[in-house]
Parts: C-alpha cells; structure tokens; sequence
C-alpha cells in the first residue's frame, strides 16, 4: 500500500531533471551558452511546478485517507482530539498519521517504509489482532500516560491487508489523582507489646515508670518517621495510622521496630516483645481498625513477635522467626474447660476429630475430650480413619476397652449422626484442609478447636470455644490441663493417661523440645494418673525394617549451609519414618535443622525439624505447609521431588537472607 502511496506522490520525475540537466551542461561546454540558459531556467520551472504539485498532492492523500478512516471508522482523523495513527496489522507498517500523533512522536515522514515499533519500541499490536479494543498497559510519552484504544478495519477487497487505527488518550492527570490516592490510603495498624504482664511482673512502680518510657520512645521513634499518628489506648496496645506509601518502606526496612524492641529489657532479663497487626483496602476507618484488630490476633496465636497485614483476602506475615516465650495462662484453660463443659452438657452428642493420618498426640487429645463427654454423659464420637492412621495398634488396644467399643466412627457415619444440637471439637490442628473431614466443618455450626500449631492464614471458623496456645508442646498437653479443671482423677481412664502422654512424648521427642513448665507439670498429673513412660516408649518402638529403612534415609540426606540435613527421597515412605528420620538427623552433631521429603501418591509431603535458629514454620509456609518453630511440615501437589527440592532451598536462603 505504501509504495502505491509513494509512486503517487513521488513520480519517477528525477530521472528527467538529470536529462535535462545533462543537456544544459552539453550545450554550455558546447559554447551555446543561451541555450543552456533557456534549459537551466526550464529545469528550475519545472522543478518548482514539481515541488508545489507534489504538496497539494500531499494534501489530497491526507484529506482522502481521513476521509476513508471517517468512513470506515467513524472517527474523524485530523479533526479527532486524540493522536491517531493508521497502520497494517501484517508487519505494524505506518500508513496513516494525524498531526497530534506526529507533535507527539516527533515521527514526521509518513511517506517511507516505518513501523510501529519504530516510534514505539516496545508496542506490540498483537492484541489488536486478536480482537480487543484496548491495549493492556500505559503508553509512556514526552512524560505523559497514554492509554491506547483501537479497532480493525477491514477493506472491502478480501485480498487487502487489513490495518488499524490506533487513539492516544492522554489520562495522566486521571492517573496522578488515582496514585495520589492509592499512596495516600489510611493504613490503620495495632501495637501490642506481646509479653506486658511478664514484663512488668514484681516491678515497683518507678522501675515500671522507667520500662514503660523505654519502650514508648522506642515505639515513638520508629514511628515517627512515618509521619502518622500515634495513640496509646491501653498500658501495652498502641493504635497507628498512617499512608499507604510508607506502608512500603516499613516492610523493605523489616518493621526493625521488632528489633529495637527486643533490645530492651526487664530488671530480670526478659527481653520486651510486641507485634503489628496492620489493616490495608479497608473501604472506612472502621473496617480497616477490624482487619488491623484481625492481623493482631493473628500474630499472636502465631507466637507474636511479628508484623502481619490483612486486606480484603489474605494474611502476609513478617518476622515470627524467634522461637515462642511462654505466655499462657492458667486462667485462661480453666475458663476454657468450663466453657466447654457447659458447651457439652448442652449438646445432644459430640463429635471429636483431628487431622488427617492421625498420630498419637491427635489420638491423644480426642481421648481427652472424649473423657470430659463421659463425665457429662453425653454420647460422643471420635471421627478417625482406622485404616489410614499412625497408630493401628494402638487405636486396636483402644477398641479392647468397654468404654471405647464403639466410640470410633467415620467422618460419613458422623454426618448422619450429627443434628443442629451436635458440637464438633477439632484436636491438633486449626486448618480446614487438614482435618479428618472437612464436610463436618460446613454441616455442624458449634465448633471448639484445641491446638499448639502456629495460626495459619487458613481458619476454621466460626469457632465456639478456642483453646489455641501455639506456645503449648502438644495438643495432648491442652487436653491434660482441660481435664484437670474439668473431670475428677478418678473419671480418667488408664488408657487415656496413656494416650495424653505418649501425646506428649511424641511432639517433644521424648521431653526433648519444645518443653516448659507446664508440660512437665502436664506430664506428673499423668503420672499420677498411671501413665506408664515405658509403655509410653513402647508405642513409639520401629520394627528391625523400619529401622533399617529410617537409617537408609539418613544416609541418603545432603548437608546444606553446613547445619541443615535434607533428604530427598524418589521412592515412598510412611510419615512415621519420614517424622523420625528428621528427628534422628538433630542427633548429629552440628546440624540444627533437618528436612525430609518423600513423595505419596500425588503430592510431596515434608517432615520438618529444628533445634536451632531455624524457624522450619516461617520457612515451609510460602509452601503451603505449617507447624512450628521446632516442628513442621507441608503437603504439595502437582510437583516432582526435583521441584520441591528447589522450592525448599529458595525458602531456606531466603530465610537466612532476611
């Protein structure tokens, strides 16, 4: 199309200029020097005549093609508001430019062989191609935003290449007020300091004047850098608002406030610790002080000790990498074991369930609430899988005893004994995947949970009671204390006290990890009640194989940053051994954390421990995984061991980078 544009305009005239110049110049040397005037003042005639015609010609050709795009388009081209550009959808070539396009490019010579992407290097009209009418990202222009409309045309010839008109619609000023008030958004944030009580506890009244002015001025001092406003509500909750442009900053800087804090300290030695819950998207001040109120229950069922955001959708979590300090109350459990009393007394039945695959600190806990129901006398049912569990035998011995004849059943035989009066607690875990049976959690309305794991962004909800202490050992260990505010020693049966501390013992590797002093106290309560450790550690014993299999996928593990032990296995494994495995490997000296992954069926699953300053919890949880600082693992699908292994090295360096 160009080149017929060309010929147009652009005549093959210059091939006569030169004859005529040559004759000039023939006739000069040839002494006929008036003839040669005659021919040098035809020439400069006839190039002028040339010169003004081929401008009207020019003219004629604009006036056309903007008529044409008027006709077909139903845009004027130089009388539209907007720069236009006309151009083949075959190769971009520019066919067509109105005058506002070219003061905007600069692009000035319509008449040679350019494209698009001439004037624009980074254009791609492919869109246009497929049929969309709007360009999906700005156009960047003598500092100005462009958004980029277009159309096809069609020509009524099918053989004709079909072209494109293009609209340049200037919205940056629309733009800057959108980003402004983007940048400007209210970000309402909670300040709570986690371990006040703690803190405070004995002091007299000048040394708590003095802590409390530490940690103020620290708090006062990091925030004041961000130009918002900060109020105290409470002795150790703080309420901050400020723009969502600096919300940035805070999280490239590392809320180094959760540093700073922990440099000051208690007359006795403990270090002060708070965490933010921030509220971001929230539509009024009102909603986003509930998300805020939302982030900072979250980081405190979490450990505390961190910073986490909440939108309209989702959590993101920032520090949490130290491990828990004991916070729990005991008030707290024995206002619990009455609330759930009551709660029991007033259902027609109870339904207890853990997690899918269930160990013996699931199995542990659900006898423990089990235990109260008797107490209650109300019926009760514990929703396990017996074929897909950690401990069949167990579970077998269990059965053996009157009382628990038939107190197991499936999660399909629950939902047809459940009705609007049925109470459902849920043991050893808070996420909603990750439970015996998930229809249970959408059938029955009362839920309790019972859990010791870290808060995932995934709750169950909404929920009656909720015993959830992330700085307890086990769940087991919050079924004991519930019993010992809820029942008489002699309601528990010695099957229960064992099941409680072989509980216990497994999810603190033998009184190993994640021990306080409310687990030992746990543990004698137990004791008293005939709980026998050696049989306890009989529970826990491998056969000569699995042995010899555990002690083949320590020898398969690799070591990584000279402390972290991973093995990644081609073949299946059971969970049992996966989980001892990546305990065993913690007995080698200098390794403080130890990963396993196998695959099952179609998903890699990944046992998870640590002893020192890994955190496996923050490190598995952009895997989708979960658990605590000492304990964790994850379940992921659609992905080979290659992949996985990949994604847990990522996670792990990041982790350390931070």
């Amino acid at each position: 199309m160009d080149k017929r544009i060309n010929r147009l305009l652009r005549p093959d005239m210059g091939l006569y200029f030169i004859f005529l110049f040559g004759f000039a110049v023939a006739s000069a040397l040839m002494h006929q020097y008036v003839l040669a005037g005659v021919e040098l003042a035809a020439l400069t005639l006839g190039l002028v005549v040339y010169l003004l015609r081929r401008v009207h010609r020019k003219k004629q050709l604009k006036q056309y093609m903007e008529k044409a795009i008027d006709q077909q388009s139903g845009i004027a081209g130089q009388r539209t508001p907007f720069p236009m550009v006309l151009l083949r959808l075959s190769d971009g070539g520019i066919v067509f430019a109105n005058d506002k396009f070219i003061h905007l490019t600069g692009f000035h010579d319509i008449m040679s062989e350019r494209v698009i992407t001439d004037v624009l290097p980074e254009f791609d009209i492919g869109w246009l191609s497929s049929g969309k009418n709007e360009y999906p990202y700005d156009v960047r222009l003598m500092n100005h935003r462009y958004r980029v409309y277009g159309s096809v045309i069609h020509a009524a010839d099918p053989a004709e290449i079909p072209t494109g008109v293009l609209y340049f619609v200037d919205l940056t000023e629309l733009y800057q007020v959108r980003d402004e008030y983007v940048r400007s958004r209210p970000v309402v944030s909670i300040i709570l300091i986690d371990n006040y009580e703690e803190l405070t506890k004995n002091l007299s009244e000048g040394a708590m004047s003095t802590l409390n002015a530490r940690i103020n001025d620290a708090i006062t001092q990091w925030t004041e850098e961000y130009h918002g406003l900060l109020r105290r509500l409470e002795r150790n909750r703080y309420v901050f608002v400020f723009e969502k442009k600096d919300l940035k900053r805070a999280i490239e800087d590392k809320f180094s406030i959760l540093e700073d804090v922990h440099a000051i300290t208690s007359p006795s030695g403990l270090a002060a610790s708070i965490s933010f819950g921030i509220g971001i998207e929230g539509e009024t001040f009102e909603e986003g002080y509930q998300f805020a109120a939302l982030a900072i229950e979250m980081a405190l069922s979490r450990g505390g000790d961190q910073a986490v955001i909440k939108d309209r959708v989702n959590f993101n979590f920032y520090g949490g990498r130290n491990k828990e300090a004991e916070q729990r109350s005991r008030v707290r459990s024995r206002v619990t074991a009455n609330s759930l009393m009551e709660l029991i007394d007033e259902s027609s039945r109870v339904l207890i369930m853990g997690h899918k695959n269930a160990d013996l600190d699931s199995i542990g806990a659900a006898l423990g609430v089990f235990c109260m129901c008797r107490k209650k006398g109300t019926e009760a049912h514990i929703v396990i899988d017996l074929q897909n569990n950690m401990a069949p035998e167990f579970l077998e011995e269990i059965r053996t005893v009157p009382e628990y004849a038939n107190a197991f059943i499936s999660g399909q035989d629950a939902l047809l004994v459940s009705d609007n009066r049925t109470t459902l607690v849920v043991v050893d875990t808070n996420r909603p995947d990750q439970v015996e049976h998930p229809g249970l959690l959408e059938a029955i309305p009362k839920i309790c949970v019972i859990d010791h794991h870290r808060r995932a962004a995934e709750y169950i909800k909404p929920v009656v009671v909720n015993l959830h202490e992330p700085y307890a050992s086990s769940a087991s260990e919050l079924a004991t204390e519930l019993l010992q505010y809820a029942v008489e020693m002699d309601d528990v049966l010695p099957i229960e006290a064992k099941a409680l501390m072989a509980g216990i013992f497994l999810d603190t590797k033998s009184f190993n990890v994640r021990t306080g002093e409310r687990t030992f106290e746990a543990a004698a309560f137990l004791r008293q009640l005939g709980a026998d450790t050696v049989e306890v550690k009989k529970l826990l014993q491998n056969d000569f194989q699995d042995t010899i299999e555990k002690h083949q996928i320590i020898k398969s593990a690799r070591l990584y940053r000279e402390e972290i032990a991973i093995a990644a296995l081609n073949n299946p494994t059971t969970r049992v051994l996966a989980s001892q495995a990546a305990d065993e490997l913690l007995n080698i000296s200098g390794i403080t954390a130890s990963f396993v992954l196998y695959p099952d069926g179609e998903k890699i699953f990944i046992s998870a421990r640590s002893i020192g300053e890994a955190n496996v919890q923050v490190i598995l949880e952009p895997l989708g995984g979960g658990g605590n600082t000492a304990t964790a693992g994850a379940q992921i699908a659609g992905s080979t061991i290659k992949e996985v292994l990949d994604s847990l090295v990522a996670s792990i360096d990041k982790f350390y980078e931070e």
